[in-house]
């Protein structure tokens, strides 16, 4: 797996804050910052705003603010999956 740095800015009191709870946890920041980001990228993918639009590359501005704007409409009900069907070929 090929690995690339990154280069970051914090405010110095939250890096040492983060800093001594990744400590606490015996981990280095960089782990801490790995697991962080891994649960955001979970949770963000999980969203329903996620799910719906990140398969839509080539629409248009108009066409992305009008599916954006049907999104933002939708309930937790409306975006309950009620059934899913399989088809293969």
């Amino acid at each position: 797996m090929a690995t690339k740095a990154l280069n970051m800015k914090w405010d110095a009191s939250e890096l040492e804050e983060i800093k001594e709870v990744a400590k606490v946890f015996h981990m280095t920041i960089t782990e801490f910052f790995k697991e962080a980001a891994k649960d955001k990228l979970s949770e963000m993918k999980n969203d329903p705003f996620y799910r719906l639009t990140h398969n839509v590359e080539d629409a248009s501005e108009e066409e992305t603010k009008e599916l954006l704007n049907k999104i933002s409409e939708l309930s937790d009900d409306d975006l309950t999956i009620t059934s899913s069907k399989t088809i293969t070929v």
